[in-house]
Parts: C-alpha cells; structure tokens; sequence
C-alpha cells in the first residue's frame, strides 16, 4: 500500500472504488477499499444483486476484488454504504484496468527507487503527484517516459537520475499506446497504363510527410477501392497522417486524368 492509498481518507459519493471482501455476515459484507488504506465500507445484502439474495456466498466470497459505488459517506462516524448492483459491467471494466495500472505502475516507481537507492514510499510518494498533475494518471506518465526517455526530466522538473531508473524499469513493461485509423480510398482511371498510375499513386501514398512513428499500410479491397490505415500514438498524429495520405493520392489521380474519393 503506498502513502498515497493510505491518506487519501474516504472517498466520495457515487465514486467508483475497488475493495477487497474483508467479512461476510448475515445482513452484508464489509469491504475493504484498496485505494483508501483499507478503510471498510459496508456493502448491505440489497446492495448486491438486482435480483432476491438468499445466500450472499452465492454472490461474493472472501478476499474477492470488487469494483463498487459509494452511496453514502458519515465521516464523523466512519461509515461507508456501498453498492454492488449499481455499477456496471463497463464500468467494472474500466475501473478494475484504470486500478491495475496504476499498480503496476506504483511497483515499477518502487523498484526504480530501490535500484538508486532510495527509500521507495517516500520515492512514490514525491513521484506520483507530479505524474498525476502533468499526465492525468501515474500509468499515462510512465508510457511518456517509455517514450521519450530523460528528456522528460525537465517536464516533470524531477532529477535525470531518478527520470533515468524509472526508464529502465518501466521500457521493458510497458507498452506505449497505439491507436490505428482507417478508411476506403477509391482510385479510378481511363488511362491505358492506368494500373501502373495508381501502384505507382499507392507507393507514394507511403512516403508522404508524417509524424514521427506513423506506419502507413495500404491494400486492396478490390480494385478500385484501397484499405488506407494509419497507426500512431495517437489520434492527432493519425489523423495528420491520414489526412496528408489521402490529399496526395486524390492530387495526384486527377493529375493522371482520373477519379478519386475517401470515405471513412
């Protein structure tokens, strides 16, 4: 548990947390929430199931992970209502992935700050705030590292040397995002070399201008319609991309004398 988890308090209303079944009696089970230091909340047996619970061990066992809604928080008394039936299957997906990175990325700040030396709850408890301002989110920060190595040490305003080991901890576990975007490029001719202008178009298509490691792919779906996709590290440098592609190929088709048209 990282001093982050452990000071955070209780959480807030309507919420979505992951805890850990701690107990189960007769009118619930009482939950301990992993993100708050284990403070328990309590999850009320009309709680669980949309439907009638007859026996709540039908439902949930003990040490099980569950993603919950708060409901109701009394700070002054130390109560909290939470729910199991309201939340749904998408978000109990996004939330138990959004909570897994997270721990995955607080193991590897943890093993950068051993690897220097440091003490790694003061180490992640210096680091995690800054990642959390300037990326979002503490995973987000990591796969920017990936990236662009210690260049993102000035960013971040952290030593180079702490920049460094967190680099070499996290390239070899973590992926940098991808996204790919596609579309039908129609290309037609009357031309008697026509096939030969537009292998030639689709080459070139290939090499137009574009961010930097942007992959292009280009196949036929049936003559005269071609698969375009990009696939980038994001959506801005994709779409630049594609954009840039079909801009050229429709230039350069009606400069041939012939057709072209893209669609989505």
């Amino acid at each position: 548990m990282s001093g982050e988890e452990s000071s955070k308090g209780f959480p807030e209303v309507g919420e979505l947390v992951v805890g850990t079944v701690a107990r189960i009696t007769d009118y619930g089970a009482y939950i301990s929430l992993d993100e708050y230091g284990g403070v328990e909340g309590l999850l009320h047996i009309s709680e669980i199931s949309s439907g009638w619970v007859k026996n709540i061990e039908d439902h949930i066992r003990e040490k099980q992970k569950l993603v919950l809604k708060v409901l109701r928080v009394d700070r002054e008394k130390g109560h909290i209502d939470l729910s199991l039936r309201r939340v749904s299957k998408k978000e109990k997906q996004e939330k138990m992935a959004e909570w897994k990175k997270k721990k995955k990325a607080e193991a590897i700040l943890e093993a950068a700050a051993q690897k220097i030396g440091l003490d790694p709850k003061k180490f992640v408890g210096e680091v995690l705030p800054v990642f959390e301002e300037k990326f979002d989110t503490v995973y987000a920060g990591l796969e920017e590292v990936v990236e662009k190595g210690e260049d993102i040490a000035e960013k971040v305003k952290l030593p180079k040397e702490w920049v460094k080991a967190i680099f070499e901890v996290a390239q070899p576990k973590i992926k940098p995002p991808r996204v790919k975007i596609k579309g039908i490029l129609q290309l037609t001719t009357t031309a008697p070399d026509g096939i030969d202008i537009i292998k030639k178009i689709l080459v070139g298509c290939k090499s137009v201008k574009k961010p930097r490691k942007v992959k292009i792919d280009i196949y036929t779906v049936g003559a005269p319609k071609y698969m375009v996709e990009i696939e980038a590290k994001n959506y801005k440098d994709a779409e630049k991309a594609l954009q840039e592609v079909v801009s050229y190929a429709l230039r350069e088709i009606k400069e041939a004398g012939g057709e072209g048209e893209f669609k989505r």
